[in-house]
């Protein structure tokens, strides 16, 4: 095709909107199936959700309700006739946000368990604008990551140049800092924007007495009735996301003597190994997720020891780490609700649980790949009780990610990710929390949390019998014409694209598949089906990605989208893709058949 002959085929693309024509064959017959004579009334689109969409509660008022929602929303397109559905009228509905692939339920899971319980979206480095070395430091990234759901954010706590104030910063490093006191106040202003349940405040303390004494003025200044303080003491169970609507929670280790800064290591820092970076042929967003099967660290052999010394803090009682003994700042120490600490005696020490406190342990993501090839169980037993926060490696110089599910399959209630690595494992984390009402808390599975003897504690790794199946079909795609330049992909002909479909989750369900590659079209019809055995469904995320062929070089991005398995709704549904950076675009969407068999 010649560039000129291209460019009017364009043209015409761009002034062109799908038609009935365009419809997959499924979609025709549906069609014809549940209407009378071209036309799709109250009672035939009532049968349609209730029969193919599986929305068993559907009324005829409610089928009246979407059409004429269809006729106000979709008006511009001239398509509706007499507050009844054509067939063209019927495909943009499919087509359409008012058929969306998750349920609209907003918060639906039970609050009231102890923290413990959840899944919480938490952030690493929280104030970072870019790599760990050299980036800015800022409160736009957490305003960014709040607004977004983030219910735990991490700030690194500093002296100031002049030792009279605090600087919040990646220490050691040459990035920029930013004052304390404006990140607590543009956490107060939009902790609770995207969500009304409670935002965890971890704090990475480098600081002498007298300047802890400070923060907690102004964490208590700052926050005043809406701070969770329960006192000085740990807490014999943690309590409810319910109950702490609309509180700021302090997570810390609590404060033993000042620490000089140069012999203690600090997790997330720069260690003396050298390690390269990303190979420069990974693509913008990043590799393939590594995953844990067959009883082998995948992709992470290198790595097991690399960060031996990276810890976000000593050991407790660590007498190589303390310089000399000072006061204790009580009013700081009085602020911790959520104690941290790291106990003397490896792992068997870290894991052990206290039946008369709580408290939270942090690993690397190192550490705890190590730690569940010989403590699996006793890492979820941990969970069920104790807070799990799981870092990057040190060496993530470049902000990148690992595959959170590692730490969610074992129980990590807080596993922590850059909000500002983009790519792949990020991509997991935004499909995680978009479960229950997309509130920065997820309930675990009952199974995770049965306490009973160590033959009935969940194994990820087990063999574990098919729950279910999921059967997904890739019908279509369309909106790359309007949200994408007409030589984004290729300068001289239309893109080839094909999508990547598949589950993470338990070793045994991590799987991608792909569809065949169509030549030369902005508006895919790929018509594929896929089948997904699942043994653990409750923790599997279904993974979509489309990409665009290229012979010669690496293959463009076309959009991606990570949606709960545990909360897809079955029937035919439109699934809106986002960008790298998880943002939706305008008009980039697959229609696709969810079923479970």
């Amino acid at each position: 095709m010649s560039k000129q002959t291209y460019r009017v085929c364009f043209c015409f693309r761009r002034r062109f909107r799908m038609t009935a024509s365009e419809a997959p064959k499924e979609i025709k017959n549906l069609f014809d199936q549940y209407s009378e004579n071209g036309i799709m009334d109250a009672d035939h689109l009532q049968r349609f959700l209730i029969d193919v969409q599986k929305e068993v509660k559907t009324t005829r008022d409610d089928a009246q309700n979407m059409i004429e929602r269809c006729t106000n929303e979709l008006k511009h397109l001239n398509i509706f006739h007499r507050k009844v559905l054509n067939l063209e009228a019927f495909f943009k509905y499919l087509f359409s946000d008012l058929n969306p692939p998750l349920e609209s339920r907003g918060v639906h899971q039970d609050m009231s368990a102890p923290l413990s319980h959840y899944y919480i979206y938490t952030g690493h480095n929280s104030y970072l604008t870019g790599n760990q070395l050299s980036s800015d430091c800022s409160d736009v990234p957490i305003i960014q990551a709040l607004q977004r759901g983030v219910r735990v954010i991490e700030l690194d706590i500093w002296p100031n140049s002049s030792k009279d104030d605090i600087d919040v910063l990646h220490g050691r490093t040459l990035t920029t800092p930013v004052e304390l006191i404006k990140c607590l106040k543009s956490i107060k202003e939009h902790a609770f924007v995207a969500s009304e349940y409670p935002v965890v405040i971890t704090l990475e303390d480098h600081l002498p007495p007298n300047l802890q004494a400070k923060v907690a003025e102004m964490v208590t200044s700052t926050f005043q009735d809406i701070l969770f303080s329960p006192g000085s003491e740990c807490l014999k169970e943690f309590p409810s996301p319910e109950s702490l609507k609309k509180r700021i929670i302090i997570s810390t280790k609590p404060p033993k003597e000042y620490l000089k800064t140069k012999d203690v290591p600090k997790e997330g820092e720069p260690q003396k190994e050298k390690t390269s970076g990303e190979n420069k042929e990974t693509p913008a967003w990043g590799r393939e997720v590594s995953s844990l099967k067959d009883g082998t660290v995948t992709d992470y052999k290198q790595d097991l020891d690399e960060d031996s010394n990276d810890e976000e803090d000593p050991e407790d009682g660590d007498p190589k780490s303390a310089d000399c003994t000072q006061y204790i700042a009580p009013e700081y120490k009085n602020l911790i609700a959520i104690h941290a600490g790291k106990p003397k005696g490896g792992i068997d020490a870290c894991l052990k649980v206290d039946p008369e406190k709580v408290r939270r342990l942090s690993l690397s993501e190192q550490q705890l790949e190590k730690a569940i090839l010989t403590h699996g169980k006793q890492i979820v037993r941990f969970t069920q009780r104790n807070i799990l926060r799981i870092y990057p490696k040190g060496t993530r110089f470049d902000s990148s990610n690992y595959n959170p599910m590692i730490g969610w399959t074992h129980g990590a209630q807080m596993v922590a990710l850059n909000m500002q690595g983009y790519g792949r494992s990020l991509w997991l984390m935004h499909g995680m929390f978009r479960a229950n009402g997309g509130c920065g808390y997820v309930k675990k599975p009952d199974f995770i949390l049965n306490p009973g003897s160590d033959d009935e504690i969940f194994d990820p790794r087990a063999s574990l019998p098919v729950k279910t199946t999921l059967k997904v079909t890739v019908y279509m795609g369309e909106g790359w014409y309007y949200d994408f330049h007409h030589t984004h992909f290729d300068v001289y002909s239309p893109p080839d694209f094909y999508t990547r479909v598949g589950i993470a989750g338990v070793p045994a369900d991590t799987i991608m598949k792909k569809t065949k590659t169509l030549e030369d079209n902005w508006v895919p019809a790929w018509n594929e089906e896929f089948e997904f055995p699942l043994s653990v469904p409750e923790l599997a995320l279904l993974r979509i990605e489309v990409h665009e062929y290229d012979m010669s070089e690496k293959d463009d991005f076309g959009g991606q989208t990570c949606l709960p398995v545990a909360e897809l709704r079955r029937g035919i549904r439109s699934v809106p893709l986002h960008n790298v950076k998880g943002e939706k675009y305008k008009s980039v969407k697959l229609l696709m058949g969810f079923e479970f068999v």
